[in-house]
């Protein structure tokens, strides 16, 4: 596939350009040439030394991640960031980045595949950023208790996950925002929800969460994180491009 059309199809299947003004992160195409081919596609949740090795070693032509290098722009390509962006140009190998547009996305993002693991019903947008959304919230088929949830997702996300139980014993309706989605829990509380699920937690989350009510939990930054780029290398696939998943969790 011509790497200009891979890189457009993605903009616009993620909704790249709405995101422009409200993600850090520098999303789309963020090392290499606009123009070449595209037969293999290396997919990982971070872009991070061992993630872009791999990919190079797998000979793939661009690598696609949620968290990218570029965040606010570089002011010297030295160190670190020479040293990670070396084997990318070095290889022609480009990074495709997509941060927020892919954590709200209401089909492929990594909400998304959250809910799927919890079989949420009558699922709708949720986690407000400007007029954009970064998660989802849903109801439950029938309903969780804390321990039950706890479960759920430390078997199917292979994770620890930590719970703030200060919500009801019985939860119904779940608010989910992937990664560091602490910041939400006034809004699921708001809205009525009995938890928010997301990956890692602040410290003033413990207070918030007692004080308000509600049951957080937290299931690891990587863990909730990996469902995004995975539906992507499926939908690539359908493209007629050879995709690898690079997993290198964290255990953060």
């Amino acid at each position: 596939m011509d790497r200009t059309e891979f890189v457009d199809r993605l903009d616009e299947r993620l909704r790249t350009d709405d995101y422009a003004d409200l993600d850090a992160s520098a999303n789309g195409l963020q090392v290499g040439r606009a123009v070449g081919e595209v037969d293999r596609a290396a997919l990982a949740v971070d872009a991070a030394d061992a993630t872009i090795r791999e990919a190079v070693d797998r000979d793939a032509d661009v690598l696609v991640v949620h968290h990218g290098l570029a965040w606010g722009g570089f002011d010297r390509l030295t160190g670190l960031d020479y040293d990670r962006i070396e084997p990318l140009v070095a290889n022609d190998v480009a990074l495709y980045v997509s941060h927020l547009p892919l954590d709200g996305h209401q089909e492929l993002g990594n909400a998304a595949g959250v809910a799927d693991v919890l079989d949420l019903n009558d699922r709708e947008p949720f986690g407000t950023l400007g007029p954009e959304y970064v998660g989802m919230r849903g109801r439950t088929a029938d309903h969780y208790t804390v321990d039950d949830l706890s479960g759920l997702l430390d078997r199917e996300l292979d994770t620890e996950t930590r719970a703030l139980d200060f919500g009801p014993e019985r939860i119904e309706t779940i608010g989910i925002v992937t990664g560091s989605g602490v910041d939400w829990i006034g809004e699921a509380d708001d809205r009525g929800l009995d938890a928010l699920v997301t990956g890692e937690g602040k410290q003033k989350a413990y207070h918030e969460a007692r004080d308000r009510g509600i049951n957080v939990f937290l299931a690891g930054h990587y863990a909730t994180e990996t469902f995004g780029v995975r539906a992507l290398g499926e939908l690539i696939e359908g493209w007629g491009v050879e995709t690898t998943y690079v997993d290198h969790p964290t255990g953060l």
